[in-house]
């Protein structure tokens, strides 16, 4: 039987503990329970979620910083209905419930403060958006204006479709579809980031 702490400290990847995505500020305003349904699938998910994006951007840039993690269903539900900016339960590209059984998703919103001093000082958020398109295996991604703040998402598939609240507002990368703007451009556009740093699992 699980409790809440000891679900807390369980460690998703070399960086990350599920403690930090079960945080929610609609969930404790409203006390509600923001407790997996199944919390060994949370746990499968999230792990591949870490692992293969989070953990890799912390070694690039630094801290990542968790807005939003996972959601119970109940609690998302809640968000939805009352307007607090939670897509509804069944939407395709919802990815804050880990533990659907049928939706193989485990995704988070997050900022990287690293890009956002830089993005409040002007940066183009795309800049960041195709430095992710050329670099990890995510599934969707959507930009937000306040902090460059983006949900980025794991599934067994890698769609990476890339879409954006910041100007130009809209689809930047369709679905397994290339960028319109080349590679070589794309390069351009984060020559000064970090050096990329993929994770070396011992």
């Amino acid at each position: 039987m699980w409790s809440l702490e000891t679900l807390g400290r369980v460690r998703l990847s070399r960086y990350l503990y599920m403690r930090e995505f079960l945080y929610s500020e609609i969930a404790n305003f409203h006390q509600l329970r923001n407790m997996p349904v199944d919390p060994d699938l949370a746990i499968l998910r999230g792990r591949a979620f870490c692992e293969g994006l989070l953990d890799p951007l912390e070694e690039t840039f630094g801290r990542v910083a968790v807005r939003s993690g996972y959601r119970a269903p109940a609690v998302n539900r809640f968000g939805n209905e009352n307007g607090l900016n939670c897509a509804r339960n069944d939407y395709p590209l919802e990815c804050h419930i880990w533990d659907l059984p049928k939706v193989e998703v485990a995704g988070a919103s997050i900022v990287i403060p690293w890009f956002a001093d830089r993005y409040e000082q002007g940066r183009d958020w795309r800049d960041m958006a195709y430095w992710i398109y050329d670099h990890l295996p995510f599934a969707e991604a959507w930009f937000f204006p306040k902090l460059c703040a983006f949900n980025l998402s794991w599934r067994p598939e890698t769609p990476r479709r890339i879409d954006s609240y910041i100007a130009p507002k809209g689809t930047l990368v369709k679905a397994n579809a290339e960028p319109l703007e080349p590679r070589a451009l794309r390069q351009k556009r984060y020559a000064d980031f970090p050096v990329f740093r993929a994770l070396k699992t011992p």
